[in-house]
């Protein structure tokens, strides 16, 4: 761009949107900036390629930092680090600071994609990003923070620190130099106790910052397994200081992080040592496989299963198999792959006598529903320790598909109950789901009013809720009586007054059969239980029936003021 404020520059960006004379425009802006060399330059470009091709935006602190780091240096000297008004000035307002996140963006998007479908422009970006961060990472800085007993990983103000533990394997994956493998392995080889470890647990949600002091015990074997780094695991299993088998933070060993990931290139390294027991189960009973069957690693499941002393079929601490894993996550190529092998019970409990089945239905995976379904072992009715079903749990969670396999069996009785006597229809009252509850009401199995342990009919926990749609649905059946009370004596009136559902109120008032003196089991009636909880529009709807005396909740007011 010639023009020479940033303010005409980005006029000529706006001008240029419809994505005419974009990708020339770009490309001799960033050629002209190539060309001009200087330390300029230098901040322009590495300002580029972080903000185009990091994991995530960046806090300005962060990027600052990222473009003080000088690679092959040992050391990092804050004094290098610019402003980011030094950065956003030279960037030729290709740059701005989004002030409302506090994150640096390109100034629009197709600036963005024209960089990250050009990583040529920056050489190999990834590869230079991971020598960046392995560099800050090595420095006696976050050396001298890792020696600190009482920080608190949750509680560091270093941005660019986080984004470094978190994401430096993340791109040396993608693009490993020489430089950068050599800077990995001086990290890993230190790695027991080092921040980057825990900020990067913290980050997936495995550690626990409140507990600074806690022995991490993550090695550098386990982080090169976690992300996966082909060429870095080798060279740590060689020098043969790390035990392989060692389950370090949650009983997690190297094979386990590395198929947790989906990892095959770590995990075929690993399982070529004599050693490493492929089978290990970590603090919760998990093994590689459970996990790999958890994030549904098709290819790595395959791995795992062409070893002998992995049993397909194993529990972890709670009852649940593999399978059940792979049910419950809707993958479908992974239970394929698992019911191939005979050993895997498709109908195999957990510890509360729930089956893949269950699982399946109630998350909505229609495709896993009818592989199980397929299998003449597969009780599609089966009852957990709860005695729900896996047709309850799919109404309740208003999986309509699953629903609807589930009713297309003989085998599935639609209107079975729960230890609570709650039948799927009552729980689709309670959820408001009118497509469901009009499914199942098109059963002649289904009673329409049954009431539960607790005396509440579907009516009255929709009436409860104030799902006007799923009132008007039930009180079309005969079967329904709209004044029913429950244990409490409470009618579907008296709930729904008592929580304020206006339309439900009025709804229920257009039956004749509705009374509206109806005392609960402790003598109050619908409007005074709407007064005591302060519902003055169901109060006015109710006075002005005139079904009560408006003067009665009046009274105990005046006593209870007095």
């Amino acid at each position: 761009m010639q023009e020479s404020t940033i303010s005409r520059r980005r006029e000529r960006l706006r001008e240029t949107t419809d994505g005419l004379g974009l990708e020339s425009v770009y490309g001799a802006t960033i050629e002209r900036i190539k060309a001009q060399g200087g330390d300029k330059s230098r901040l322009r470009m590495g300002a580029l390629l972080w903000i185009s091709h990091a994991e995530r935006p960046l806090e300005a602190d962060a990027l600052c930092y990222a473009l003080g780091v000088e690679l092959g240096s040992m050391d990092f000297n804050a004094g290098n680090v610019p402003s980011i008004s030094a950065i956003v000035g030279c960037c030729q307002g290709l740059v701005t600071v989004d002030k409302e996140a506090s994150t640096v963006r390109l100034i629009h998007f197709t600036l963005k994609e024209y960089l990250s479908a050009r990583p040529d422009i920056f050489g190999s970006p990834h590869s230079v990003m991971a020598e960046i961060c392995l560099t800050y990472l090595n420095s006696p800085l976050a050396k001298a923070i890792s020696a600190d007993p009482w920080v608190c990983p949750g509680c560091l103000g270093m941005p660019f620190l986080t984004y470094c533990s978190v994401y430096w394997g993340v791109h040396a994956k993608r693009e490993l130099s020489e430089c950068s493998r050599s800077l990995a392995l001086r990290l890993l080889r230190g790695y027991d106790g080092h921040i980057s470890g825990k900020l990067l647990l913290q980050q997936a949600q495995l550690f626990n910052p409140c507990y600074p002091r806690r022995s991490l015990q993550f090695s550098g074997l386990q982080c090169a397994s976690f992300f996966g780094i082909g060429e870095v695991v080798p060279p740590l299993v060689e020098r043969k200081c790390y035990d392989l088998n060692a389950r370090g933070l949650g009983g997690h060993t190297p094979l386990a992080w590395a198929a947790r990931n989906g990892h095959e290139e770590a995990t075929k390294i690993l399982l070529r040592q004599r050693e490493v027991n492929p089978d290990s189960a970590n603090n919760y009973g998990q093994t590689p496989l459970s996990f790999a069957t958890r994030n549904g690693h098709e290819g790595m499941v395959r791995i795992l299963l062409g070893r002998g002393e992995v049993n397909p079929d194993k529990l972890n601490n709670y009852g649940q198999t593999p399978l059940l894993h792979a049910a419950e996550n809707g993958h479908e190529g992974v239970v394929r792959i698992l019911l191939g092998r005979g050993e895997v019970n498709p109908d195999r409990l957990d510890f509360g006598n729930r089956t893949p089945l269950s699982f399946a239905a109630q998350c909505g995976h229609e495709g896993v529903v009818k592989i199980l379904l397929a299998r003449e072992e597969t009780n599609p009715d089966a009852q957990d320790i709860e005695r729900r079903t896996p047709l309850l749990w799919a109404a309740w969670h208003k999986e309509v598909g699953v629903v609807k396999i589930l009713l297309s069996r003989a085998d599935v009785k639609p209107d079975k109950p729960d230890m609570d006597r709650r039948t799927p229809l009552s729980w689709v009252a309670e959820t408001g789901n009118e497509v469901l509850i009009k499914i199942l009401l098109g059963h002649k199995e289904v009673d329409p009013d049954k009431p539960d342990n607790e005396g509440q009919t579907p009516l009255s926990y929709a009436a409860r809720k104030g799902h006007e749609g799923m009132v008007k649905v039930l009180l079309e059946r005969e079967e329904v009586s709209p004044d029913k009370p429950d244990n409490k004596g409470r009618t579907p009136l008296i709930h729904a007054a008592r929580n304020g559902h206006e339309g439900v109120v009025r709804i229920l008032l257009e039956r004749d059969e509705v009374n509206t003196d109806h005392r609960c089991n402790k003598g109050r009636k619908p409007l005074r239980h709407a007064w005591r909880k302060r519902q003055s529009g169901v109060v006015r709807i109710l006075v002005e029936r005139n079904k009560l005396n408006a003067a009665e909740p009046d009274n105990k007011r005046k006593r209870s003021l007095s």
